[in-house]
């Protein structure tokens, strides 16, 4: 069965930082492309940031600079530095891995992040 659990959100102030964790079980979670997705009230949701490969890593444009998205394969863990944190940042933070060969992806229950100005 595979398992993606978040931590590490919560109530933070404007420019303040937050460090996201996602726990991967139940996948081969070395093969997998990664990311990190966000939706706020009434909003889609979006990309925040992700690695395809190590080569490959995109940022949402309004996190450039702010955020870093990382791994640990051998701990099957994936992390989001949030630095220098803004209200628009609030919304509820989703882990996401992909499998770079089948496609098959899974996703984590959701941790929110609020940020007060």
């Amino acid at each position: 069965q595979v398992r993606l659990v978040e931590s590490g959100g919560g109530l933070v102030q404007a420019g303040g930082s937050l460090r996201l964790s996602c726990v991967t079980s139940g996948v081969t979670f070395s093969v997998y492309a990664i990311g990190w997705y966000r939706q706020a009230p009434g909003k889609q949701r979006d990309l925040v940031a992700r690695i395809i490969s190590a080569a490959n890593t995109n940022y949402a444009d309004s996190v450039k600079g702010r955020f870093t998205i990382s791994r640990d394969n051998a701990k099957n863990t994936m992390y989001l530095q949030m630095n220098s944190l803004k209200s628009e940042d609030t919304a509820v933070y989703y882990c996401n891995v992909q499998n770079r060969f089948s496609g098959a992806q899974y996703w984590g229950q959701g941790t929110q992040v609020t940020v007060s100005s």
